[in-house]
This record gives structure tokens, C-alpha cells and sequence, in this order.
């Protein structure tokens, strides 16, 4: 059921109602003047996990975004992570484009690897992973085989 729209709300208020409270019985109470941060849990499963040089990498692999939830969510996770603990993303395509995005002058539209970089994330492709990160002897066979 979608939410009906009150009209003429006094400015401060959410409602009618709350108003009408505050200026009747409960016109001695304080009003809007706390914040009261929450948080909603969630987990995340990590793609991939492996230590390297003392750090744990979380690896994220992305064909591509499909939302503004998605994408957002990491921005959450890396705000809880250790300082031990990285998330990088590893894209099929860092060069499509994000989900929403708006086109620019040039007609490009933001991409993966951009968001990426612009939200401080480590990212690669296939191709520019580094060796000492995966099997490098595979790579090869593994690009010839797609």
C-alpha cells in the first residue's frame, strides 16, 4: 500500500499528527533533537580469500553491478574490515558501464573501474592481475580457452 501524502506539514515536522502532539500533550517533551545512529546487520561471503605479504585480500569478482544496492553495500563493508583485511575487485569488464550512471558530455557513461578508484577500492582485470596473485602458469591457457 503506498504512502498517502499529507499536505500543508508544518516545517519541522514529519507529520500533522506529530505536530498537533507537540503543541498539545506533549509540548514539553524535546523534539527532534537527538540522533540515534543504527546499524542493520548483514554478512558478506566473500568470492575468494587468500593471505598475501600479512594481508588478508577479500576478492570480489564482478561481471557487473546490477544496482544502487549492490554496489553500495561494499562501500559498507569496507568500512568495518580491519586494517589487515582488503576488499579488491577483480571485473570481467572495469570498462562498462555502472548501473544508472548519467551520460556525460563526451557520452561516456561511468564505469566499474572508475567507481572503483573513485571509492578507494583496489581493482584488476583478468589481465592485469598479478602474478604472484594467481596461478600464473594458467593464465595463459585459461585466455585461450575463453
Amino acid at each position: 500500500m503506498k504512502r498517502p501524502v499529507e499536505k500543508d506539514i508544518p516545517k519541522g515536522y514529519d507529520s500533522n499528527w506529530e505536530y498537533e502532539l507537540h503543541q498539545g500533550i506533549l509540548d514539553n517533551w524535546e523534539f527532534h533533537t537527538d540522533k540515534v545512529p543504527y546499524v542493520v546487520e548483514h554478512t558478506y561471503s566473500p568470492d575468494f580469500i587468500k593471505t598475501l605479504n600479512g594481508k588478508k585480500i577479500l576478492l570480489e569478482t564482478k561481471g557487473r553491478f546490477w544496482d544502487y544496492a549492490e554496489y553500495s553495500k561494499y562501500i559498507w563493508i569496507k568500512k568495518i574490515l580491519p586494517d589487515d583485511t582488503e576488499l579488491v575487485f577483480l571485473f570481467a569488464n572495469p570498462n562498462a558501464p555502472m548501473p544508472q550512471a548519467k551520460r556525460r558530455k563526451d557520452g561516456t557513461k561511468r564505469s566499474h573501474g572508475e567507481w572503483a578508484s573513485a571509492n578507494n577500492f583496489q581493482w584488476f582485470s583478468e589481465d592485469s592481475i598479478p602474478d604472484n596473485w594467481i596461478n600464473a602458469k594458467k593464465r595463459e591457457d585459461f585466455n585461450d580457452e575463453r
